[in-house]
């Protein structure tokens, strides 16, 4: 369930906490429990003007294929897609974002072995 809390647009990221990226890994689609939603909901709204720009995907066909994508970092500037980053699992592609998400959000990529294997289950 998602919990409309104000204060979450603006909870700490904890580049420690990987419990919370392992648990999104493991269900990206959810249910996700209360931290792991605040994290979702700072990483979909974090964003400033002279920050960078925030990572999302694109359908390329729906239900089939996603693109991933940059959003501008000023409203009605061009989107930024990578072509050569075509997933055809949603799961993968959500990760992916999530990897970038994390990274940009605390300044530290995910290590490589929580990454391995599948996304999703």
């Amino acid at each position: 369930m998602l919990v409309n809390d104000p204060a979450a647009a603006h909870w700490p990221v904890d580049a420690t906490r990987l419990d919370l990226a392992l648990e999104f890994r493991r269900r990206p689609r959810g249910p996700h429990g209360d931290e792991l939603q605040k994290l979702l909901h700072r990483m979909r709204w974090w964003g400033d003007a002279d920050g960078p720009a925030r990572w999302a995907l694109l359908v390329v066909e729906p239900n089939r294929r996603w693109m991933l994508a940059q959003l501008p970092r000023r409203r009605g500037a061009a989107v930024r897609v990578l072509p050569n980053h075509v997933f055809t699992s949603l799961a993968a592609a959500e990760w992916e974002v999530f990897k970038r998400r994390w990274e940009a959000l605390t300044g530290t990529p995910l290590p490589r072995e929580i990454g391995e294997g599948e996304a999703g289950t």
